[in-house]
């Protein structure tokens, strides 16, 4: 894939979290493919399907949840007071909010998020709850602003398949964290060869996290390559529920699922 549809990949990513960052009311699934949300629609319940509890749920600022994602990296991510988090693509900072609940004062959650308008609305969040612990900053999860060696953790919540680049989105995860520090990732992973009417759709399908999914062995690999161990990808077939909902009458639940993705950085 060339540099130029790298970038317009992630512009059409871009356009498309912007306008629902903007929304009074945000309530989308993540991999909702038209540009209609419905108001009405309960982000929390959306969110409760994921696997956040009813605590979880309770404890963020307003608006903070849009009800994106594919699972609850915090159920994996066993955050310990002290540590320093970081969010791949942190949208409105719903996870690191909770992350930030469990590092404690003594720990910091930093989000990145390449949406200026999420980046504005997870601050002002921020601003809001009197929380020090988060730091919101814009750029590319490809491109991380973030020194060499001073992540513990690595959380992410349905962003990574929209990388263009995903083999550098795993380098970079690699450079910032320190020996021993983990990813903790929950993502949508393909269980078969998409249809060519899928795969091909680099715009509504690719921004609604459907055709960026890779295999599992792709995922693994990648992660292999930029030198990751104790590799874990564990697909959550329940996850297939909801995933029907995102593309009604397409079957997308036989060629992709949510996965638990794991692994350590030596």
């Amino acid at each position: 894939m060339t540099t130029q549809k790298h970038d317009e990949i992630r512009q059409n990513v871009r356009e498309r979290y912007q306008e629902i960052a903007l929304q009074a009311q945000p309530s989308s699934t993540c991999c909702q493919t038209d540009s209609s949300y419905d108001p009405v629609k309960d982000v929390d319940q959306v969110s409760a399907q994921l696997g956040y509890s009813s605590a979880e749920l309770q404890a963020v600022p307003a608006g903070a949840n849009l009800g994106l994602g594919c699972g609850n990296p915090q159920a994996i991510a066993s955050l310990q007071p002290g540590e320093t988090v970081l969010d791949l693509g942190s949208g409105a900072g719903f996870d690191c909010f909770l992350a930030a609940r469990q590092v404690g004062t003594s720990g910091k959650v930093i989000g990145v998020d390449m949406t200026p308008a999420m980046v504005t609305k997870a601050r002002a969040n921020a601003e809001t709850a009197q929380n020090k612990v988060v730091d919101f900053r814009l750029g590319e999860i490809e491109h991380l602003p973030v020194a060499d060696e001073t992540i513990d953790v690595i959380i992410s919540n349905c962003v990574i398949n929209l990388s263009p680049d995903k083999n550098q989105v795993f380098q970079e995860a690699y450079r910032v964290l320190r020996s021993g520090g983990r990813l903790a990732i929950s993502d949508i992973v393909t269980t078969a060869e998409l249809p060519p009417v899928i795969k091909n759709d680099l715009h509504d399908l690719y921004s609604g996290c459907i055709s960026g999914a890779s295999s599992i062995v792709e995922l693994t690999t990648m992660m292999e390559q930029s030198g990751f161990t104790q590799i874990r990808v564990e697909p959550k077939d329940e996850s297939k529920n909801f995933l029907k909902e995102w593309l009604p009458g397409a079957n997308i639940e036989n060629y992709i699922v949510s996965a638990v993705i794991q692994a350590v950085k030596p």
